[in-house]
């Protein structure tokens, strides 16, 4: 059975996996890690491998995805499967850079808890973004990360560099999910890495945003089964 490491996304605790640990629990042991420790994608990786088995299926949603790629590049020997989900292996734009130090700005000088509230369904399909339980979640998640690691982990995403250089030298079994209406991470970010690593499948998860592990658990839990056991 292979040990399991998943990695939550930007303002996301273990939550955002609640749904794939009990589904991915009977193929081996699971870890949800954090991703609290660390100034940098590099400290945060390095963090994640000192606490994770000798070799291990890692899988990673949005800021998870590009914390996957950093351990990659330091220990891609004790990685034997990956799982990218909504995610891209481009860098920061600088007009995204600028949207992501202006909300954080935003937070830390008015009401936190307010503007997540506020901007977290945005990520989510329209017709989720109104689902009570789901807004519940995201808010709560949110929450546990609180304004420091939020801003901690906003420096670090920022960051972040251009991981395209490095995907063909991915040499393990990929699974790389899209939303098909994800607006931070379309389906054109997905198809980019499937075409440069050389051992990875697409799956493209219908009227989904970019909270698919939460949005969409069955479909992402019949992809992710199907990538632990293949």
């Amino acid at each position: 059975m292979t040990p399991i490491v998943f990695v939550p996304g930007l303002l996301c605790s273990a939550e955002a996996f609640s749904f794939q640990a009990n589904a991915l629990w009977p193929f081996g042991p699971v870890t949800i890690a954090s991703t609290l420790e660390g100034k940098s994608l590099a400290e945060i990786a390095a963090a994640i491998l000192a606490a994770a088995p000798s070799q291990f299926a890692l899988a990673g949603i949005s800021m998870g995805g590009y914390i996957c790629f950093e351990i990659m590049r330091q220990a891609p020997e004790r990685v034997v499967k990956l799982a990218l989900l909504n995610t891209s292996a481009r860098p920061d734009t600088p007009q995204e850079t600028a949207q992501r130090r202006a909300l954080l700005a935003q937070a830390q000088s008015g009401d936190f808890k307010a503007v997540v509230a506020q901007v977290m369904p945005a990520i989510l399909h329209p017709a989720r973004r109104n689902d009570p339980a789901l807004c519940d979640t995201t808010l709560r998640m949110a929450l546990t990360v609180g304004l420091e690691g939020f801003a901690r982990q906003t420096e670090a995403v920022i960051g972040r560099i251009d991981s395209r250089l490095g995907l063909a030298a991915i040499r393990v079994p990929t699974l790389v999910v899209a939303g098909d209406s994800d607006p931070l991470m379309p389906p054109d970010r997905a198809a980019e890495m499937v075409d440069a690593i050389p051992q990875a499948r697409l799956v493209v998860v219908p009227e989904c945003g970019h909270a698919s592990t939460l949005e969409r658990p069955d479909a992402v839990n019949r992809a992710l089964i199907d990538w632990i056991t293949g």
